[in-house]
């Protein structure tokens, strides 16, 4: 744009910008700018979630490798960690307590070994998911990748702990006279409704120890609560016979007993239907279902949070 001053010389002004007036939020949008960092909708978080399961795998197969890898038994701990356990819970509850009341000495040893497993398996979760921010600082700030590959990579790996270990539950249960059947086929849907209530509880707690790093030297003692209240040790139902009712009910819906009382029914012969509580597997999948739905909404809400201060 040009205009003549008053001795005749031609000034030469810019034009105006197309941009001017706009706001900075205006600018960002106009250019595609985005803010760094940021989190994305649930539906593209889900789809960046996906295209790092191969991360999310090869992750949670080095941390069990680097597990034990400086014991000389190594990856043999995986198993005898949670039989010693059992075995001390054994002489403990089982010859010392009489916490078998009611069960065979063929029932009540695959009983124990099956709920410390299984428990274990959500133990393990929880307790690997609560450090999953917390304990990866580095990596998280490093690196830009959906944070919720973290928590589950940690569930993943603590399932395929579980599904090593299977082979001696097998074992036990064989040696004490439950032999493979069609009930066993209820293993795999027992485990994949645990692994996604495990995976949501662990996107919860995760969330939670980023913020407070103390929740985790807290949760031993919440996990061993939940562990005595869950019946690993003993039969819900008959050492609570003769308490209120409500009382052994809410126990059994709770959902490690659930899974537990499942797995049970599934390879243990003597633990028949009469031990679970009414709607068992309506209580599995809506405990699954609320805490991975749930868990994983959870998480995301504070993605662009962790990390940062």
């Amino acid at each position: 744009m040009s205009e003549t001053t008053h001795d005749g010389t031609v000034a030469v002004t810019a034009a105006p910008s197309p941009d001017e007036g706009l706001t900075a939020a205006e600018l960002a949008a106009k250019y595609g700018l985005s803010v760094s960092g940021a989190r994305p909708s649930l539906v593209e978080y889900v789809r960046q979630l996906w295209g790092r399961r191969h991360f999310i795998l090869a992750f949670s197969q080095a941390k069990l490798t680097a597990q034990y890898s400086q014991a000389k038994l190594g990856q043999l701990w995986q198993v005898a960690t949670p039989l010693l356990n059992a075995a001390v819970y054994f002489f403990i509850f089982g010859l010392i307590l009489h916490a078998s009341r009611g069960m065979s000495r063929d029932v009540y040893i695959p009983f124990l070994v099956t709920g410390v497993f299984v428990f274990t398996f959500t133990q393990s979760s929880l307790m690997s998911g609560v450090r999953a921010i917390s304990g990866n600082l580095g990596l998280v700030r490093a690196l830009h990748f959906p944070r919720a590959a973290l928590p589950v990579s940690f569930s993943l790996q603590q399932l395929q702990q579980l599904l090593f270990s299977m082979i001696v539950l097998f074992v036990v249960a064989i040696g004490f006279g439950s032999y493979p059947g069609p009930a066993w086929l209820l293993i795999v849907p027992v485990l994949a409704l645990q692994f996604l209530f495990n995976t949501g509880l662990a996107l919860i707690v995760a969330r939670m120890g980023a913020k407070t790093p103390d929740l985790a030297q807290l949760m031993p003692f919440i996990l061993r609560t939940w562990m005595y209240a869950s019946g690993v040790m003993f039969s819900i139902p008959v050492m609570l016979r003769g308490k209120p009712h409500w009382i052994a009910t809410l126990l059994q819906w709770n959902p490690a007993a659930i899974y537990m009382d499942l797995m049970r029914f599934a390879l243990i012969d003597g633990y028949g239907a009469e031990n679970l509580p009414d709607h068992v597997w309506a209580a599995a999948g809506g405990w699954a279902a609320l805490f991975a739905v749930g868990g994983f909404v959870y998480f995301w809400k504070a993605e662009e949070r962790y990390g940062r201060g």
